[in-house]
């Protein structure tokens, strides 16, 4: 025996050892005996949710496989209690792991780890409409079991996003990339969220994404692009934005709610850049109006007054927006209660990507993954490190720019 594993590498007695702790990990918070339940006549039986552009609200589920979930202790479980206040009711607590892309650069690890998988969650496994691909859900996967192990997640519930996929498909119509998994009520959700926008410094660097793909990833202070990588959940804040005429030709004030995201590794600095979640909601042509009355007026007596817009299919500041619906439904579940959220691609993906495609071979064959259509899209991606950008942030941040002007005094 000796001889043998003097014949194995460090490098796959590495992976193997992996395997065995993810499984392990695993196996301590969901038994294999309650993973899927059995019909009478032997056959697996999964539960199929609805799309989430239908009603979203999901049956709280008594059964005996919440047992060792996180939240599911003596009730009936469900994240959000009652769900007409909740909706999705996905979450609980959360936490936040290192990055595991390594475990998963190994194609037979992937392999090791897809049997892990309950076999309702496989269903969902795809490239798509709705669907999830195998990278991005043995990522958060992995990132969510270790943060319970580690005592850190409470919560039942995980979030994923896959940013390789396109966001406004045209015609009204929403790309599904932002993923709700709950093991403990075998439910899967997928709904659209906005990727970061970035910027268009002229004449200095051009990192800017349209609005159906992101080409640009990147960490940098006020880049406004999308982060890959693994984040937690924090604190909610909320601001008065201001009022808009609504539907019924009725004044009503906009109070738009953001939740903290805390990440680690490269998207360690998301605090310092206000990397959060948030509803793809705001007011545009703001003017201020006398309204000392308002409980939200200033020291003068006014009050920002403009045209609410939203948009669920466009871009952000590198943040991941909801539309307002879903953001409804989400983000009163995280008050105290937080949960992980792993974002796709990180920057070594968008890195052997590019060298990939950079070479004219082929990503299955090299066990890469990027979303096919986008992919034509773009033609290739590239991440714009805090290191290389934030020089250039800076530079053209010492350039003298006009001075913000305040909103005009609405007319009459």
């Amino acid at each position: 025996m000796g001889d043998i594993s003097r014949l194995i590498p460090k490098s796959e007695l590495e992976r193997l050892r992996l395997i065995r702790e993810a499984r392990a990990i695993y196996d301590s918070i969901f038994p294999p005996a309650t993973s899927v339940s059995e019909q009478p006549d032997g056959r697996s039986m999964h539960r199929t949710q609805p799309r989430a552009s239908d009603s979203m609200s999901l049956r709280k589920s008594a059964s005996k496989a919440n047992d060792g979930i996180p939240g599911s202790e003596g009730k009936n479980f469900s994240c959000g209690g009652d769900p007409l206040r909740s909706g999705l009711h996905f979450l609980r607590r959360g936490g936040l792991g290192l990055t595991i892309a390594a475990w998963l650069t190994a194609g037979s690890f992937a392999a090791e780890q897809s049997s892990d998988v309950p076999a309702w969650l496989r269903d969902h496994i795809g490239e798509g409409d709705g669907q999830i691909t195998q990278v991005v859900l043995q990522r958060a996967r992995a990132l969510y079991l270790r943060k319970v192990k580690e005592g850190v997640v409470k919560n039942s519930c995980y979030f994923a996003m896959d940013a390789t996929r396109p966001n406004d498909l045209g015609d009204g119509k929403l790309g599904r990339r932002f993923y709700i998994i709950c093991e403990a009520e075998r439910s899967f959700h997928a709904i659209s969220a906005g990727h970061g926008s970035g910027r268009d410094l002229k004449s200095i660097a051009d990192f800017a994404n349209g609005r159906e793909c992101a080409k640009n990833f990147g960490n940098a202070l006020d880049s406004y692009l999308t982060a890959g990588g693994a984040y937690v959940t924090a604190e909610t804040k909320t601001s008065f934005k201001g009022y808009y005429r609504n539907s019924t030709k009725q004044d009503a004030v906009l109070v738009r709610s953001f939740v903290q995201f805390d990440g680690e590794g490269e998207t360690a600095n998301a605090r310092e850049r206000a990397i959060g979640g948030h509803a793809a909601v705001v007011l545009k042509d703001v003017c201020l109006r006398k309204n000392p009355r308002s409980p939200y007026a200033k020291e003068n007596g006014y009050v920002p007054f403009g045209i609410r817009v939203d948009y669920p299919g466009g871009r952000s500041d590198g943040c991941t927006s909801w539309s307002a619906s879903d953001a409804e439904q989400i983000i009163p579940m995280l008050k105290d209660n937080p949960t992980t959220v792993y974002i796709y691609p990180e920057s070594g993906d968008v890195e052997s990507i590019a060298q990939t495609v950079s070479t004219h071979s082929s990503l299955s064959s090299a066990g890469l993954y990027w979303n096919a259509f986008c992919l034509k899209q773009i033609g290739s991606p590239k991440f714009w490190s805090k290191d290389i950008l934030g020089p250039i942030l800076a530079r053209y941040h010492r350039d003298p720019e006009a001075p913000s002007q305040p909103p005009p005094i609405c007319k009459p």
